[in-house]
Protein backbone atom coordinates (compact mmCIF):
# COMPACT_ATOMS: atom_id res chain seq x y z
CA UNK A 1 0.00 0.00 0.00
CA UNK A 2 2.88 2.32 0.82
CA UNK A 3 4.41 1.72 -2.60
CA UNK A 4 1.14 2.60 -4.34
CA UNK A 5 0.76 5.73 -2.22
CA UNK A 6 4.31 6.87 -2.97
CA UNK A 7 3.79 6.17 -6.67
CA UNK A 8 0.61 8.23 -6.76
CA UNK A 9 2.31 11.02 -4.83
CA UNK A 10 5.22 11.13 -7.27
CA UNK A 11 2.85 11.03 -10.26
CA UNK A 12 0.91 13.97 -8.81
CA UNK A 13 4.12 15.91 -8.15
CA UNK A 14 5.33 15.25 -11.70
CA UNK A 15 2.11 16.46 -13.31
CA UNK A 16 2.22 19.46 -10.98
CA UNK A 17 5.64 20.25 -12.42
CA UNK A 18 4.25 19.87 -15.96
CA UNK A 19 1.51 22.41 -15.15
CA UNK A 20 4.01 24.81 -13.59
CA UNK A 21 6.26 24.59 -16.66
CA UNK A 22 3.30 25.22 -18.99
CA UNK A 23 2.37 28.31 -16.93
CA UNK A 24 5.97 29.57 -16.89
CA UNK A 25 6.57 29.29 -20.65
CA UNK A 26 4.83 32.57 -21.62
CA UNK A 27 6.25 34.51 -18.65
CA UNK A 28 8.90 37.13 -19.20
CA UNK A 29 11.80 37.62 -19.14
CA UNK A 30 12.60 34.57 -21.23
CA UNK A 31 16.01 33.08 -20.49
CA UNK A 32 17.31 33.24 -24.06
CA UNK A 33 20.98 32.76 -23.16
CA UNK A 34 20.20 29.66 -21.10
CA UNK A 35 18.00 28.34 -23.91
CA UNK A 36 20.77 28.73 -26.51
CA UNK A 37 23.38 27.16 -24.23
CA UNK A 38 21.18 24.17 -23.43
CA UNK A 39 20.17 23.67 -27.07
CA UNK A 40 23.81 23.68 -28.13
CA UNK A 41 24.78 21.33 -25.30
CA UNK A 42 22.03 18.80 -26.03
CA UNK A 43 22.78 18.96 -29.76
CA UNK A 44 26.53 18.52 -29.21
CA UNK A 45 26.09 15.32 -27.17
CA UNK A 46 23.44 13.76 -29.41
CA UNK A 47 24.15 14.63 -33.06
CA UNK A 48 26.99 12.18 -33.68
CA UNK A 49 25.47 9.21 -31.79
CA UNK A 50 22.10 9.81 -33.46
CA UNK A 51 23.62 9.87 -36.95
CA UNK A 52 25.69 6.74 -36.26
CA UNK A 53 22.71 4.83 -34.89
CA UNK A 54 20.36 5.85 -37.71
CA UNK A 55 22.60 4.35 -40.42
CA UNK A 56 22.42 0.70 -39.23
CA UNK A 57 18.81 1.28 -38.20
CA UNK A 58 17.88 2.19 -41.78
CA UNK A 59 19.94 -0.71 -43.08
CA UNK A 60 18.16 -3.22 -40.82
CA UNK A 61 14.75 -1.92 -41.88
CA UNK A 62 15.76 -2.14 -45.54
CA UNK A 63 17.02 -5.70 -45.01
CA UNK A 64 13.80 -6.86 -43.34
CA UNK A 65 11.45 -5.11 -45.74
CA UNK A 66 13.54 -6.00 -48.80
CA UNK A 67 13.35 -9.68 -47.93
CA UNK A 68 9.65 -9.49 -47.17
CA UNK A 69 8.71 -7.59 -50.35
CA UNK A 70 10.79 -10.02 -52.44
CA UNK A 71 8.90 -12.96 -50.96
CA UNK A 72 5.59 -11.24 -51.73
CA UNK A 73 6.63 -10.29 -55.25
CA UNK A 74 6.42 -6.57 -54.51
CA UNK A 75 10.09 -5.62 -54.56
CA UNK A 76 9.30 -2.31 -56.27
CA UNK A 77 7.63 -1.15 -53.03
CA UNK A 78 10.75 -1.65 -50.90
CA UNK A 79 11.58 2.06 -51.01
CA UNK A 80 8.06 3.11 -50.07
CA UNK A 81 7.89 0.70 -47.14
CA UNK A 82 11.36 1.69 -45.90
CA UNK A 83 10.58 5.40 -46.00
CA UNK A 84 7.30 4.82 -44.22
CA UNK A 85 8.92 2.76 -41.46
CA UNK A 86 11.82 5.15 -40.94
CA UNK A 87 9.90 8.42 -41.05
CA UNK A 88 6.77 7.37 -39.19
CA UNK A 89 8.15 5.18 -36.40
CA UNK A 90 11.91 4.64 -36.33
CA UNK A 91 13.07 8.24 -36.64
CA UNK A 92 11.19 9.79 -33.67
CA UNK A 93 11.92 6.79 -31.45
CA UNK A 94 15.65 6.75 -32.19
CA UNK A 95 15.77 10.51 -31.65
CA UNK A 96 13.87 10.31 -28.38
CA UNK A 97 15.92 7.43 -26.97
CA UNK A 98 19.21 9.18 -27.64
CA UNK A 99 17.96 12.58 -26.46
CA UNK A 100 16.67 10.97 -23.26
CA UNK A 101 19.79 8.86 -22.77
CA UNK A 102 22.35 11.59 -23.43
CA UNK A 103 20.63 14.97 -23.03
CA UNK A 104 18.08 13.93 -20.41
CA UNK A 105 20.65 12.29 -18.15
CA UNK A 106 22.83 15.41 -18.35
CA UNK A 107 19.87 17.65 -17.45
CA UNK A 108 18.98 15.43 -14.51
CA UNK A 109 22.56 15.33 -13.26
CA UNK A 110 22.92 19.11 -13.56
CA UNK A 111 19.71 19.92 -11.69
CA UNK A 112 20.34 17.15 -9.16
CA UNK A 113 23.79 18.50 -8.33
CA UNK A 114 22.30 21.98 -7.93
CA UNK A 115 19.67 20.52 -5.62
CA UNK A 116 22.09 18.75 -3.27
CA UNK A 117 24.29 21.88 -3.18
CA UNK A 118 21.15 23.77 -2.10
CA UNK A 119 21.37 26.14 -5.08
CA UNK A 120 17.69 25.51 -5.87
CA UNK A 121 16.69 26.42 -2.30
CA UNK A 122 18.84 29.56 -2.48
CA UNK A 123 17.10 30.64 -5.70
CA UNK A 124 13.70 30.19 -4.10
CA UNK A 125 14.78 32.25 -1.06
CA UNK A 126 15.88 35.04 -3.41
CA UNK A 127 12.49 34.96 -5.13
CA UNK A 128 13.82 33.41 -8.37
CA UNK A 129 11.67 30.67 -9.83
CA UNK A 130 13.80 27.58 -10.64
CA UNK A 131 11.06 26.47 -13.03
CA UNK A 132 11.25 29.63 -15.14
CA UNK A 133 14.99 30.11 -14.78
CA UNK A 134 16.24 26.54 -15.27
CA UNK A 135 13.52 24.09 -16.34
CA UNK A 136 11.68 26.02 -19.07
CA UNK A 137 14.82 26.77 -21.16
CA UNK A 138 15.88 23.13 -20.91
CA UNK A 139 12.48 21.78 -21.92
CA UNK A 140 12.17 24.11 -24.93
CA UNK A 141 15.78 23.48 -25.98
CA UNK A 142 15.30 19.71 -25.84
CA UNK A 143 12.10 19.97 -27.89
CA UNK A 144 13.86 22.05 -30.55
CA UNK A 145 16.86 19.71 -30.76
CA UNK A 146 14.61 16.64 -30.88
CA UNK A 147 12.63 18.07 -33.81
CA UNK A 148 15.82 18.91 -35.72
CA UNK A 149 17.44 15.56 -34.96
CA UNK A 150 14.30 13.82 -36.15
CA UNK A 151 14.82 15.31 -39.60
CA UNK A 152 18.48 14.24 -39.52
CA UNK A 153 17.58 10.67 -38.57
CA UNK A 154 14.96 10.51 -41.32
CA UNK A 155 17.42 11.62 -44.00
CA UNK A 156 20.32 9.45 -42.79
CA UNK A 157 18.08 6.43 -42.17
CA UNK A 158 16.48 6.59 -45.61
CA UNK A 159 19.89 7.11 -47.24
CA UNK A 160 21.34 4.15 -45.32
CA UNK A 161 18.42 1.98 -46.37
CA UNK A 162 18.87 3.05 -49.99
CA UNK A 163 22.58 2.21 -50.03
CA UNK A 164 22.01 -1.13 -48.34
CA UNK A 165 19.11 -2.08 -50.61
CA UNK A 166 20.88 -1.13 -53.83
CA UNK A 167 24.42 -2.33 -53.05
CA UNK A 168 23.78 -5.36 -50.86
CA UNK A 169 20.38 -6.66 -51.90
CA UNK A 170 20.71 -5.78 -55.58
CA UNK A 171 17.68 -3.52 -55.67
CA UNK A 172 16.96 -1.09 -58.50
CA UNK A 173 17.87 2.53 -57.63
CA UNK A 174 15.15 3.98 -59.85
CA UNK A 175 12.42 1.78 -58.41
CA UNK A 176 13.53 2.53 -54.85
CA UNK A 177 13.39 6.29 -55.39
CA UNK A 178 10.25 6.26 -57.54
CA UNK A 179 8.23 4.41 -54.91
CA UNK A 180 8.91 6.95 -52.14
CA UNK A 181 5.49 8.56 -52.44
CA UNK A 182 3.56 5.35 -53.07
CA UNK A 183 2.68 4.87 -49.41
CA UNK A 184 4.14 7.82 -47.52
CA UNK A 185 2.45 11.23 -47.34
CA UNK A 186 3.06 14.65 -45.80
CA UNK A 187 0.95 13.72 -42.78
CA UNK A 188 3.52 11.05 -41.90
CA UNK A 189 6.30 13.64 -41.70
CA UNK A 190 4.13 16.04 -39.69
CA UNK A 191 3.20 13.28 -37.26
CA UNK A 192 6.85 12.30 -36.94
CA UNK A 193 7.81 15.88 -36.02
CA UNK A 194 4.95 16.10 -33.51
CA UNK A 195 6.16 12.86 -31.93
CA UNK A 196 9.72 14.22 -31.74
CA UNK A 197 8.52 17.42 -30.04
CA UNK A 198 6.46 15.49 -27.50
CA UNK A 199 9.22 12.97 -26.86
CA UNK A 200 11.73 15.77 -26.32
CA UNK A 201 9.37 17.49 -23.88
CA UNK A 202 8.79 14.25 -21.97
CA UNK A 203 12.52 13.52 -21.72
CA UNK A 204 13.30 17.00 -20.40
CA UNK A 205 10.34 17.10 -17.99
CA UNK A 206 11.10 13.71 -16.46
CA UNK A 207 14.80 14.56 -16.17
CA UNK A 208 14.00 17.92 -14.59
CA UNK A 209 11.57 16.39 -12.11
CA UNK A 210 13.99 13.69 -10.99
CA UNK A 211 16.79 16.23 -10.75
CA UNK A 212 14.78 18.71 -8.68
CA UNK A 213 13.64 15.96 -6.30
CA UNK A 214 17.05 14.27 -5.94
CA UNK A 215 18.43 13.79 -2.47
CA UNK A 216 20.95 11.76 -0.53
CA UNK A 217 24.13 13.25 -1.92
CA UNK A 218 25.99 12.15 -5.07
CA UNK A 219 24.58 8.63 -4.85
CA UNK A 220 21.06 10.06 -4.85
CA UNK A 221 21.85 12.06 -8.00
CA UNK A 222 23.15 8.94 -9.73
CA UNK A 223 20.03 7.02 -8.77
CA UNK A 224 17.87 9.89 -10.02
CA UNK A 225 19.63 9.85 -13.41
CA UNK A 226 19.07 6.11 -13.80
CA UNK A 227 15.41 6.43 -12.79
CA UNK A 228 14.89 9.35 -15.17
CA UNK A 229 16.19 7.40 -18.17
CA UNK A 230 14.11 4.29 -17.38
CA UNK A 231 10.90 6.26 -16.70
CA UNK A 232 11.38 8.29 -19.87
CA UNK A 233 11.76 5.16 -21.99
CA UNK A 234 8.53 3.74 -20.53
CA UNK A 235 6.69 7.00 -21.18
CA UNK A 236 7.97 7.18 -24.75
CA UNK A 237 6.67 3.79 -25.82
CA UNK A 238 3.25 4.41 -24.26
CA UNK A 239 2.91 7.85 -25.84
CA UNK A 240 4.15 6.52 -29.19
CA UNK A 241 1.46 3.83 -29.16
CA UNK A 242 -1.27 6.37 -28.32
CA UNK A 243 -0.19 8.82 -31.04
CA UNK A 244 0.08 6.06 -33.65
CA UNK A 245 -3.37 4.72 -32.73
CA UNK A 246 -4.92 8.19 -33.02
CA UNK A 247 -3.07 8.82 -36.30
CA UNK A 248 -4.45 5.69 -37.96
CA UNK A 249 -7.97 6.62 -36.87
CA UNK A 250 -7.79 10.24 -38.03
CA UNK A 251 -5.58 10.28 -41.15
CA UNK A 252 -6.78 8.25 -44.18
CA UNK A 253 -4.10 5.90 -45.45
CA UNK A 254 -3.00 5.43 -49.04
CA UNK A 255 -4.13 2.17 -50.64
Amino acid sequence: MTVVTNGLKQAGSFFGLVVDVAKAVPKRPFQLKEFIQQAWFVASVTIVPTALVSIPFGAVIALQLGTLTRQLGAQSFTGAASVLAVVREASPLVTALLVAGAGGSAICADLGSRKIREEIDAMEVLGISPIQRLVVPRVLATMLVAALLNGLVSVVGVAGGYVFNVMVQGGTPGAYLASFTALAQIADLVTSEIKALLFGAIAALVASYKGLTAGGGPKGVGDAVNQAVVITFMFLFVVNFVISAVYFQVVPQKI
